[in-house]
């Protein structure tokens, strides 16, 4: 039995319902481009919409962060990770939640004692010293030179205001070293395994602190790390979850993994991670924007690696490494199999388009080397930036020539880009906890208007593929073959604002998933939803399967306004509009 299932019995036996994995691309959240903590898809319930499976709930989560990119290549760095959690919704707090995570590590997974160390909240201003979790971890053990307070990597809060509270983290030692008696959090040799949130605490827009009324536990344990401490190896890419696709990426290549790492790591980690993504039900393709963007340069990243091992680009070696990882997690995510012939099209077909973009860029690194003896810093993030062109093969065909490369100005160039990047894919959970703001909650029910609309005016087989809302415009992706003419989008409008003008109430009840599939409900992704879903219902409009929240009337919507109609892929089509108040 692996980590993933071991951590699910435990919890199960515990009281805990298990909920299924969310999707990576997540549904009317702009803060985030994928889901990039197990949290995330559970922010309605935690700011106190009742969950169908209850007040305990358990889950392993798909998730993917891009904001340490560049750092992928090293022994612990992943672009996707899943990620296990517990939650309790008003329900046990802090002394059982400890108790239960020192359980399962010391019991279940058999970690020695004196192998674990804590950090809790030393306390600050108007928050005090988390005493609880101190005393609980001293009665399980742990001795008090094994337990660290702090302040700043010990407080949680999802933004400037919102639900907070102090969390307690759980360290291991990482080292063939003798363990030392006294925890220093400073130590690298220490890595953290687990954190447990305490959110107990609401902290208003003036920084007044009040106790919540129901308090909630929010735990996370990384499957990559952990399985790599148990099974007692240094690198990542050397534990079980990484050792076949490794052994083929070597085979494939024919070089050993020793002296290949970093290309051989990018190559399983970028493969794996684009798997999901364009096994995802969103339909993401490579492209420009957005998570087409990221998918692409996952892509493309893991083939100038693979030619730097010397691969043979026309093989089929992309193929080889998805099918394994496909196989691989396919028993716990049936989208991967599902979905197993788009998402070798997307590897193949983005390799292809690849190739003959690096057959341009060398064209272009002729312009750019015409007659000179410096390739400047713009005209060397240019090659990497649009041919794909990494400032290592920059300098390496430079250098053949005699021509130093700008070096400091493609650094300073990059850095600007990766800020550009980092903003973009890592997001800062824009409301977070603190919650939707009105604005966002109209147009989250403006989505559902212009989902039966289009219905209605283009194709009764159109179905939603994404939608991103901000406070200042919605965007809504639908499956569609052809670009809307003027007509189609005057009648969608009109269809839109005849259903505002009418004043519809919109209601809600729960109900199991099949009877509101049977009923006529739209959902976006059904894998996601529990056995007892939510169901938004305006009028006879429009009914959908969604977690909300929403308007309960559509006269509170205003004017709806579609400002533009573009590609957002392949057989996807996308909509922006905003909402003007009459």
């Amino acid at each position: 039995m692996n980590l993933k299932d071991k951590y699910i019995e435990f919890f199960v036996s515990k009281g805990h319902k298990q909920i299924p994995s969310a999707p990576v691309v997540p549904e009317n959240d702009p803060s985030v481009l994928f889901n990039t903590a197990g949290m995330q898809p559970l922010i309605p319930y935690l700011m106190g919409q009742t969950h169908p499976y209850g007040t305990r709930l358990v889950d392993y989560q798909k998730c993917v962060r891009t904001n340490d990119l560049d750092s992928v290549g090293d022994t612990t760095h992943h672009t996707f990770f899943e990620m296990l959690g517990n939650w309790s919704l008003g329900d046990y707090f802090k002394d059982e939640s400890i108790e239960w995570s020192f359980e399962f590590l010391t019991k279940t997974l058999g970690i020695p004692v004196d192998r674990l160390a804590v950090t809790v909240y030393a306390g600050e201003g108007d928050i005090p010293f988390d005493e609880v979790s101190y005393n609980k971890w001293k009665s399980l053990g742990i001795s008090e030179d094994r337990i660290a307070k702090t302040v700043e990597d010990n407080f949680w809060i999802a933004g400037e205001s919102g639900p907070c509270g102090p969390d307690t983290e759980i360290f291991y030692f990482r080292s063939t070293d003798t363990v030392p008696e006294v925890f220093d959090p400073s130590d690298e040799r220490w890595v953290e395994i687990w954190n447990n949130v305490f959110m107990e605490f609401m902290k208003d827009k003036d920084g007044n602190i009040s106790l919540l009324p129901k308090q909630n536990v929010d735990t996370g344990m990384g499957v990559e790390r952990t399985t790599a401490v148990l099974e007692g190896v240094l690198d990542n890419y050397k534990s079980s979850i990484w050792s076949d696709v490794i052994d083929l990426i070597s085979n494939i290549s024919g070089l050993p993994y020793e002296g290949n790492e970093k290309s051989m790591r990018i190559i399983a980690d970028h493969l794996r991670t684009a798997v999901f993504i364009s096994a995802d039900p969103s339909g993401i393709k490579p492209s420009n924007t957005d998570q087409g963007y990221i998918l692409r340069r996952l892509i493309r990243r893991a083939i100038r690696h693979a030619k730097s091992l010397g691969i043979d680009e026309f093989s089929d070696w992309e193929q080889q490494i998805a099918r394994i990882i496909i196989n691989k997690y396919k028993s716990y995510y049936k989208e991967l199999e599902e979905n197993e012939s788009i998402v070798l099209d997307v590897l193949r077909d983005e390799k292809e388009r690849f190739s003959k973009t690096l057959v341009k860029g060398l064209r272009e690194f002729e312009k750019v080397v015409n007659n000179s003896k410096l390739i400047d810093g713009e005209s060397a993030f240019h090659l990497y930036d649009t041919y794909g062109f990494p400032i290592e093969l920059t300098i390496e065909l430079a250098s053949e020539r005699g021509i130093r490369v700008d070096e400091e100005g493609f650094s300073k160039r990059f850095k600007e880009h990766q800020e550009l990047s980092r903003t973009a894919s890592a997001g800062k959970f824009k409301g977070g906890l603190a919650g939707d703001s009105e604005v966002e909650i109209k147009y989250h029910t403006a989505t559902h208007l212009l989902n039966a609309a289009l219905k209605i005016v283009v194709n009764k087989d159109v179905h939603q593929k994404g939608s991103n809302i901000t406070s200042e415009r919605m965007r809504f992706d639908f499956s569609c073959d052809h670009k809307l003419s003027d007509e189609e989008k005057m009648k969608t409008e009109e269809l839109v604002n005849k259903w505002i003008k009418a004043g519809i109430d919109v209601t809600v009840e729960e109900m199991p998933k099949e009877e509101a599939i049977k009923s006529g409900a739209e959902c976006m992704f059904i894998e996601k939803y529990p056995d007892i879903v939510t169901v938004y219902s305006i009028g006879d409009v429009s009914k959908e399967l969604c977690g909300g929240p929403h308007v309960s009337n559509t006269s509170e919507l205003g004017l709806f306004k579609i400002t533009k109609e573009e590609s957002s892929s392949t057989g996807v089509r996308r909509i922006k509009a905003v909402l003007i108040d009459e």
